[in-house]
């Protein structure tokens, strides 16, 4: 049987035995070879896409005798950056870049410059970027109604990223709920479509996960996510807007199970926090979602996306003081001196919270309400776009980030057709689809339309080779169907491992 057939197995609740076994046969050479001859294929192509530069370029595998002249390095650098950039300028990759005006770019970059030699750890040699942090704290919270929670002191920290907030939060209601609580077996409620930052947070962290359906709707089921929660119940966690169908999950409902249950709650507004305040602010309906809820303990909200800083920042918020001292990092007899950092890094990058102060200041309230007006009214006609083609269904209610499938057409030979005219979309699975992060860049004049022509013409080719597949179609089809996800795991090892070769 080849790797590609077992994706046509249907295990059920067998699922997990299966699983183990395949973990245990693959040790054998005799299956291990066999194993490797299927996966050589798939392993070629992803290889092929991650290495475009291969043999094009001078590569380093070990230090250069002599040090190469500074101007020739800086051409190399401007190459290859030029070669990546215009894809993502003219508005052909989902996310990714959420801003990305030259003029924009320039100044996140002077305000970099500026301070690159500056490091968080020690704010007595840089004050300044601790009142940056403060300050970026503060404005997010704000933003995200704590002038209107009147039982609490929204406070927070900047993260690296979505991911470390997330992980940072994650951390704190576990040790907060054996502290206070005496849980000594966590476990974190959230509903499928949560970003894997939880999985990887319940992985760090010795949480067991639990995930609860989402419904017809694509958003969490309030009935099921009730039913899951138990005594070892440290947060539950819900989605504003979720990443694979950008919908907002029923947070109200959600945290106030938690509330009454005095457990966490977490909403991820990783990808929302900083377009659904301005939403609301311009007339669409959106439901609460933030620290107005008195069941809301913690937030995540991105500032590197679409608060248009520099890759690398982020905000976690906690509901009060108390929480969040679990999650600093404090030592006081090291012999090396008092040792205390906020987030998991010691040293950190003091230029990228310079920068992604600068942005938030520079762009101000009614930048963002600009930029959100822009987006919201061109996440409407890539829905329409989507919308018009009877053999594409959308996913839910987004706004802006537009999740769509098929009952009638393999999605990934669409996402495929679409990346060979340039365009660079996720694939999604469970259900199979893609989506579409709409950002700055696709607000510009005639993408939406090019967008629109360019699904159409997927569509039609598809429906006339519908047995047609390369490229990374039918890799994203195993991915999505595959019982055994070890064999799933096992290709995105290899792909990990391809990105670190010379």
């Amino acid at each position: 049987m080849e790797i590609k057939d077992i994706a046509n197995l249907k295990l059920g609740p067998l699922e997990p035995l299966v699983a183990r076994i395949y973990r245990y046969v693959k040790r054998f050479p005799i299956i291990r070879d066999r194993i490797e001859a299927e996966y050589a294929p798939i392993t070629a192509e992803l290889r092929r896409m991650a290495k475009p530069y291969a043999g094009k370029v001078e590569s380093y595998p070990t230090l250069p005798e002599e040090g190469v002249a500074r101007e020739d390095v800086l051409s190399e650098i401007r190459t290859l950056d030029g070669h990546e950039a215009e894809r993502w300028a003219d508005g052909y990759v989902s996310g990714a870049v959420y801003h990305g005006d030259p003029k924009h770019i320039a100044f996140l970059n002077e305000a970099y410059a500026i301070t690159s030699q500056t490091n968080p750890l020690h704010s007595d040699v840089w004050p300044s970027i601790a009142k940056y942090e403060a300050e970026i704290v503060s404005m997010t919270a704000n933003m995200l109604g704590a002038g209107e929670a009147s039982d609490a002191e929204v406070c927070g920290s900047v993260a690296s990223g979505g991911t470390e907030g997330i992980l940072l939060a994650m951390r704190s209601y576990r040790d907060w709920a054996r502290d206070r609580k005496g849980i000594t077996s966590p476990e974190l409620v959230v509903p499928s479509t949560a970003h894997a930052a939880f999985d990887k947070a319940a992985q760090y962290f010795g949480i067991k996960i639990v995930k609860v359906p989402v419904g017809p709707d694509c958003r969490a089921d309030v009935a099921a996510t009730k039913k899951a929660i138990n005594r070892n119940t440290i947060c539950v966690v819900g989605s504003a807007i979720s990443f694979p169908h950008g919908v907002i999950d029923p947070i109200e409902e959600l945290s106030e199970l938690a509330r009454k249950r005095g457990i966490g709650f977490h909403t991820d507004a990783c990808l929302g926090g900083f377009i659904l305040p301005w939403a609301a602010e311009l007339g669409y309906d959106i439901p609460p979602f933030d620290f107005r809820l008195p069941g809301v303990t913690s937030m995540s909200a991105d500032t590197h996306k679409y608060g248009y800083a520099a890759k690398g920042t982020s905000v976690v918020l906690y509901r009060n003081k108390d929480l969040r001292h679990y999650q600093y990092y404090k030592v006081g007899d090291w012999p090396g001196g008092l040792y205390f950092s906020p987030t998991f890094a010691g040293s950190r990058p003091g230029a990228l919270s310079a920068a992604c102060w600068a942005a938030m200041v520079s762009i101000g309230r009614s930048g963002y309400l600009d930029a959100s007006r822009r987006i919201l009214q061109t996440g409407a006609k890539i829905r329409e776009a989507v919308e018009a083609l009877p053999e594409l269904r959308v996913l839910g209610d987004p706004l802006w980030v537009v999740a769509f499938t098929s009952d009638e057409l393999n999605i990934y030979q669409v996402l495929e057709f679409l990346t060979k005219r340039n365009w660079n979309l996720n694939g999604l699975h469970r259900p199979a689809s893609i989506h579409l992060a709409v950002t700055l860049r696709h607000t510009q004049e005639g993408v939406a339309e090019r967008f629109a022509r360019d699904l159409r013409d997927a569509v039609e080719y598809v429906k006339a080779n519908p047995t047609e597949e390369d490229g990374m179609a039918p890799i994203y089809g195993m991915a999505s169907t595959l019982p055994v996800q070890g064999v799933v795991t096992d290709l995105l090892e290899r792909y990990l491992d391809i990105l670190y070769e010379v």
